[in-house]
Parts: structure tokens; C-alpha cells; sequence
């Protein structure tokens, strides 16, 4: 039985940071209820996550470890178009995939307070709560609502409506290929590392993540392969967003439906472009998923009673490799600065804590993709010069040191 004077939180959003911010209040003593618009439960989203060590210390406190939660590696390196290694860097890392740390997060919450199939339609908060409406009719009160439901966010539409969400001017071609079925030199020079290829204004990545079932296993694991490529938004995009039957999608477009002279169209640039040992691995992959790259900021995180935590907040471009570790910190700051303190004053300091990260990490973010874009300003092309070099991408990809500086 809950008490009367425990304080509520209704968590709008069920993945990453909406688990993350629902266990750290849990642990805090709030009781919380996370709602998820889906009905059926989130599996094998996205794709290799760099556990980065604020991820990493949250998940300590709930007795999981590093050598439990995916591939350690050591080092990276960066392979020429004739599959020579130019450089490399010593980098001790953790990597895993979206669906481990999801299925990680998912089975610590529980299903008890977890309700899939709620769809949040709007929401009023008044000196005492917060009352949120559903799609079928339901409603729920709380004394604090979080809106963790991602870059298309209905909390954040609600307290901000019209937040522009920023096309980055490049895409990624997406997939993962088993361990198993890599040929000798892809398992020597490629999938004990993080990877690199950069052909002129491009980045082929690849790293190893756990396989099916989260299975850690030798010979079990997969790679996890990520190629940006220019695409200017009114052709090339347009272009690759335009399906089989004829209809071009707004942000994405569901990987059945990429056309198959697109997809052949990428696997003869790899050909020409990348070293022998990405090319056996592009050779490999069936239906790769096409991700078009945007970010967003919203212009502030805290509205009264609720709070913007997460993508919902900023969406970011996955350079840095801070998507779910800004989660993390996130929940541990909504967490911390809660504690013993009323609900308005406490989202106060904790949008003073976070806001300024979120911009740096958008920032940052930035800097490191300008060298990838269709088109670029002036501006954007001294970023470029700066950070395309080889030694600027082994030290400064999936690094989040800068927030440090």
C-alpha cells in the first residue's frame, strides 16, 4: 500500500529515460508510474550504444556491471580505402547494443507500475499536481510529471508547441551483421575495435555490441555498423526517403520499404570508397536501416510540475555517443534535485543543472558532424577543418570528456 504522504511522479514515455528517471525516483522513494504510448513492448530499437561511464555508475547502483552489460574494448583505429591502419589510440570502452540496456532497465522497473498502450492526449497541473488526460479516456494525477517521450515529444508540444527539429544534412546507413558470419580479416583488424573509415566527407563506423537475446558470447556478438553520407534535404534525401510504391516520408522510412536501387546504390559506393574489410561487411548486410540525422533543443526543461528529460529535451547527433548516458544524468539530476525539496522549486534546480549540458552536448555534436554536411556555412567549414582530421576523430568520437573542459 502506497503511503499517503509518498510523493508521486508519472513518467510519460517507457524507454531509456523514462526507465532511468522511473528507477532513480523509485530509489529516491517516489512512487512512480511510467506510461507507454506503444501497447506492444519495445524491442530491438536502434542499435550500438557506447556505454559511457555516467551510464555505467547509474546502473552500479542497481548491481549491474560493465563486464554485464556488453563488449569491452581496448582501442581504435582507422583503416585507409586499401584496408591500411593510418592510426590509432588507446580508448578503453564499453559498447552495447539498444535492446540490451533496454531489457536491462525493463526487468529492474517491473511491470507492477509499467502501462503499455497510453497515449497521453494532454495534461493540466495545478498548486497541488499534475492531472494527465489519455487517448482512451483515462486519467492519472501526480505530483510531478516528467516527459520522457522522445524527439516527437506530447509533453514538450504541449508546454512548447512548434520546437523545430533540425535536419543535420547527412543520413546513416544502419545495421548489424553476426559475428558469425565475418570473414578473418574483419574479425582480426575490424571487430575487436571501434573502426573507422573516412572517406572524403563520410564516416564508416563499426564496433562489436552483443548479439540476438543479448547473447555476450564469442562467436555470438554482432558488429554494429554506422555510415554517414551526405544527402542535401530537397534531392538526396527526398530521393532516399521515397519508398517502392512511390511515397516520399517525412523523417524516415520503415527498412522494407527502401527501394532496392538505393540500397545498391550504397553498396557500390562502399565498393569504391571504403577499405576491403568494410566492403565484406556491407557485402553482408540484408536490410540495413536508413536514419536520416536531426537534433532539437527546447528552450527550457522545466515547466512547474513537469519536466523535460532526455530526447524530449535534446535530441542529439550521435557522434558524441551521449544519448542514453544523457539519460542517466538526467534522472540522477531530476533525482537529486528533488530531494527534500518541493516539486517547482526542485525542477528549478534541476533545469539549471542540466539545461546548459544539453546545449553543449547539441553543441558539440554539431562541431563533429559539420565535415559530414551536404552543405555547410562558413562557419560550419572551419568546424569541418578542425575536427575531420584523423587524430580529431579517434580522440574526440563517443567521448564525452568535452563536458569536463
Amino acid at each position: 500500500m502506497q503511503d499517503s504522504t509518498q510523493r508521486t511522479a508519472l513518467i510519460i514515455g517507457g524507454s531509456m529515460s523514462g526507465l532511468l528517471a522511473g528507477l532513480m525516483l523509485r530509489r529516491a522513494g517516489w512512487a512512480v508510474t511510467v506510461c507507454e504510448r506503444a501497447q506492444a513492448e519495445l524491442a530491438g530499437r536502434g542499435a550500438g550504444i557506447v556505454a559511457q561511464p555516467s551510464l555505467l555508475a547509474t546502473l552500479e547502483l542497481f548491481g549491474v556491471e560493465a563486464r554485464d552489460l556488453g563488449v569491452a574494448v581496448a582501442s581504435r583505429r582507422i583503416l585507409d580505402r586499401n584496408g591500411i591502419i593510418t592510426a590509432a589510440r588507446d580508448c578503453a570502452q564499453v559498447l552495447t547494443a539498444w535492446e540490451r540496456v533496454y531489457r536491462i532497465l525493463r526487468d529492474l522497473f517491473g511491470d507492477a507500475d509499467y502501462r503499455r498502450g497510453q497515449a497521453l492526449a494532454d495534461f493540466t497541473q495545478d498548486a497541488d499536481g499534475v492531472t494527465a488526460r489519455f487517448a482512451g479516456g483515462e486519467t492519472m494525477r501526480a505530483d510531478l510529471l516528467v516527459g520522457a517521450d522522445g524527439f516527437r515529444s506530447t509533453v514538450r508540444e504541449h508546454c512548447v508547441p512548434g520546437v523545430p527539429l533540425r535536419y543535420a544534412g547527412y543520413a546513416a546507413w544502419r545495421a548489424l551483421v553476426p559475428e558469425a558470419s565475418l570473414p578473418a580479416d574483419v574479425l582480426r583488424d575490424v571487430f575487436p575495435y571501434m573502426a573507422f573509415g573516412l572517406p572524403p566527407g563520410e564516416q564508416f563506423l563499426a564496433y562489436p555490441v552483443a548479439g540476438d537475446d543479448n547473447d555476450l558470447r564469442v562467436g555470438h556478438r554482432r558488429l554494429n555498423v554506422i555510415w554517414y553520407r551526405p544527402a542535401d534535404e530537397s534531392t538526396a534525401l527526398r530521393d532516399l526517403l521515397t519508398d517502392t510504391h512511390g511515397k516520399t516520408h517525412a523523417l524516415s522510412i520503415p527498412p522494407p520499404l527502401i527501394r532496392a536501387q538505393v540500397i545498391a546504390a550504397m553498396k557500390d559506393a562502399a565498393e569504391r570508397l571504403l577499405a576491403p574489410q568494410f566492403r565484406a561487411v556491407v557485402r553482408l548486410i540484408g536490410e540495413p536501416i536508413l536514419q536520416p540525422i536531426y537534433d532539437l533543443a527546447a528552450p527550457q526543461m522545466a515547466f512547474g510540475r513537469v519536466a523535460l528529460i532526455g530526447d524530449a529535451a535534446f535530441l542529439i547527433r550521435p557522434h558524441v555517443g551521449a544519448g542514453v548516458s544523457k539519460a542517466a544524468d538526467d534522472a540522477t539530476a531530476l533525482a537529486r534535485a528533488l530531494d527534500g525539496q518541493p516539486v517547482e522549486p526542485g525542477l528549478a534546480r534541476f533545469a539549471a543543472e542540466r539545461y546548459p549540458a544539453g546545449l553543449r552536448t547539441v553543441e558539440q555534436a554539431r562541431h563533429l558532424g559539420a565535415y559530414l554536411q551536404a552543405t555547410r556555412t562558413e562557419e560550419e567549414q572551419s568546424r569541418a577543418q578542425r575536427h575531420s582530421t584523423d587524430a580529431a576523430v579517434l580522440a574526440e568520437t563517443a567521448l564525452v570528456d568535452f563536458l569536463d573542459a
